[in-house]
């Protein structure tokens, strides 16, 4: 017998009994004259009561992790049981000695049974642990006297031999402080904590906020520095997911935590409407954003998803991935170049993807400057190739994912991304009404591959100096998992033509970053350089030209920039000079090319 049917049992079980007490609680002394009608009354509800603990699915619940919403569902049912019961009393009363009021206490009772069974079991799950104390015991402060705060401390308390001891909270909270949460008190504010370090003799904070910015978690991080306390955290809410919080999520505060935004709330419905059950093919699908997206959209459980990449061992290792945390999702995992247009058409013509996500680019802006040809032929025609094929085999949604750097571009890399949005952008005039062809622009995403934040890693565990540009060069900043669910979104807007932003948040200083990433890793005098800008490279990023206004969409995440649209016939020629000189290996005349192209280019030609 497996555990949901031990549960229906117990649930049944519950519920006759409750008949059975509201008996005896009308009928005190009498109730031996009254077994037949009792026992009549409780067998003739057993199969109401055992269709509605099946239509509100109770057994497939699971009790240790009861919550007032599962209460609410039980009163619910409770509820409509007790209106029918109440309904049949008249007939009943025809044959059985049956008390109006019988029906209302047994719903009493069955309500206080079923409840009680099920904060029961969640009691004994989470009581805490007998086994014996870790005798180096660490005793922490938990920042955060909310939902995650509480759960960090009731699983803290729960298995002391992790060696992790609460003593107390720190919360900014005027209204908090001098209260107690899970038996523990809520001590002071963070600028109090030396206060409380002293009292409690702590030696670790826990920052348990996963929905706070990172100017709360940058606040927190250097009081407990100045307090002499180590740091640790719990993920940021897009890292979560609706996850328990345990002591497996502590990890060290990262330069992610203090640029941490606001989460933004997501359109599920949209995201699902157009992913649920289809066939999504991703390009570039082994790389930093490509593999994030490809684990995002498995969420919203798309009947096939499609990998296409060129790097073999990123993408074995994203199928492998998707293989053991989705099985139910088929998988298709495909070797080949968006260059290629046979290659690209076979699978385009086996699978027939429904949607497509291009995430496949060349990136890197210096590295590009000294190979135009390769951005030409990956980022422009890789993109035709894509969205040709899109239009051939009738594609719903087409996401291309862009960049900032494609905003008046000074560099080969942004500008081949900016005649890769018009490119989308011409095969959406071409689309049929059913189709939509979009592309996405946002900045720069921490903890991507080439990424500043590894380098600056890099160079400080090699002994330093960290290098920076220039003094004043900013950027923005996202998180791999917000901007790729920002992606899913904007494909959920879904209107032909666009070119979606994202909102980035504030741009951030170069330097500053490097003095977080420093101070994070607790190395010592370690030098900030300052080595000039890279050919290419501009002082700040921008996110619109000069010849964009921006409209507001459904979303308040996400903009669409009014696009100046490509003439068509200008645009084929330019792609036409474009193949002739990336294929002649002709570096002047691209860059040429792509600054007479693109009206607000800054290109040195």
């Amino acid at each position: 017998m497996n555990t949901t049917q031990i549960k229906t049992l117990v649930d049944i079980g519950l519920y006759g009994l409750a008949a059975i007490v509201a008996y005896f609680l009308h009928f005190d002394q009498n109730f031996v004259f009254q077994w037949e009608d009792i026992l009549l009354y409780a067998a003739i509800g057993l199969p109401i009561k055992a269709l509605a603990l099946s239509r509100y699915r109770e057994s497939r619940r699971i009790w240790r992790y009861v919550t007032f919403e599962d209460v609410a569902r039980v009163v619910r049912m409770v509820g409509i049981v007790t209106l029918i019961m109440l309904a049949l009393t008249p007939v009943l009363q025809l044959r059985l000695h049956v008390p109006w009021l019988i029906a209302v206490t047994e719903g009493i009772l069955a309500l206080t049974f079923l409840t009680g069974a099920r904060f029961l079991i969640r009691w004994w799950f989470t009581r805490p642990s007998h086994a014996l104390p870790n005798t180096d015991t660490t005793r922490v402060l938990i920042a955060g006297a909310g939902d995650a705060g509480r759960l960090m401390a009731a699983e803290l308390l729960r298995y002391p031999a992790n060696g992790l001891t609460p003593v107390g909270f720190i919360d900014d909270a005027i209204e908090k402080q001098g209260m107690h949460l899970m038996g523990l008190p809520v001590l002071a504010s963070r600028h109090d904590l030396p206060r409380a370090v002293a009292e409690t003799g702590a030696t670790l904070l826990i920052i348990a906020m996963p929905s706070a910015g990172g100017q709360v978690v940058r606040a927190y991080a250097d009081a407990a520095r100045a307090a002499g306390l180590q740091a640790r955290t719990i993920p940021g809410l897009y890292e979560l997911l609706g996850g328990h919080v345990t002591t497996n999520l502590l990890r060290e505060v990262s330069v992610e935590d203090l640029l941490r935004r606001t989460p933004v709330s997501l359109d599920q419905a949209s995201i699902a409407g157009y992913l649920k059950d289809e066939t999504v093919l991703v390009t570039g699908a082994g790389g930093s954003i490509g593999s994030e997206l490809v684990r995002q959209l498995a969420r919203f459980h798309p009947a096939r998803i499609v990998l296409v990449g060129r790097g073999e061992n990123s993408i074995f290792s994203i199928e492998q991935e998707m293989r053991r945390d989705w099985p139910e999702i088929e998988v298709v995992a495909l070797i080949a170049d968006v260059r290629q247009t046979a290659r690209l058409d076979t699978i385009f013509n086996d699978y027939r993807p429904a949607v497509v996500f291009h995430a496949a680019a060349h990136k890197h802006v210096p590295l590009m400057e000294v190979a135009p040809s390769e951005a030409i032929h990956n980022n422009i025609f890789g993109t035709r190739n894509v969205a040709e094929l899109c239009l051939k085999y009738g594609v719903k949604r087409l996401v291309n994912i862009s960049t900032d750097k494609a905003v008046n571009p000074t560099s080969v890399m942004g500008a081949s991304k900016r005649v890769a949005e018009m490119v989308i952008a011409n095969a959406a005039r071409r689309a049929q009404a059913s189709q939509a062809f979009v592309s996405v622009r946002f900045g720069n995403v921490l903890g991507s591959r080439g990424s500043v934040v590894p380098t600056f890693m890099q160079q400080i565990s090699a002994g330093g100096p960290v290098t920076v540009t220039h003094p004043d060069m900013t950027r923005y900043f996202m998180t791999i998992p917000e901007a790729s669910r920002l992606v899913l979104q904007a494909g959920g807007l879904g209107e032909n033509g666009k070119v979606y932003l994202l909102n980035m948040g504030e741009p951030v200083k170069i330097v500053d970053l490097a003095q977080d990433v420093i101070r994070l890793t607790g190395a010592a005098d370690i030098e900030i350089v300052y080595s000039g800008m890279r050919p290419g490279e501009k002082l700040y990023e921008e996110l619109l030209t000069s010849g964009e206004g921006i409209d507001a969409t459904q979303h308040s995440e996400i903009f669409s920039a009014q696009l100046q649209q490509p003439d068509p016939a200008e645009l084929t020629s330019l792609l036409s000079a474009l193949a002739e000189a990336a294929t002649g290996e002709r570096g002047q005349e691209i860059r040429q090319l792509l600054h007479g192209a693109i009206h607000e280019s800054q290109l040195k030609a």
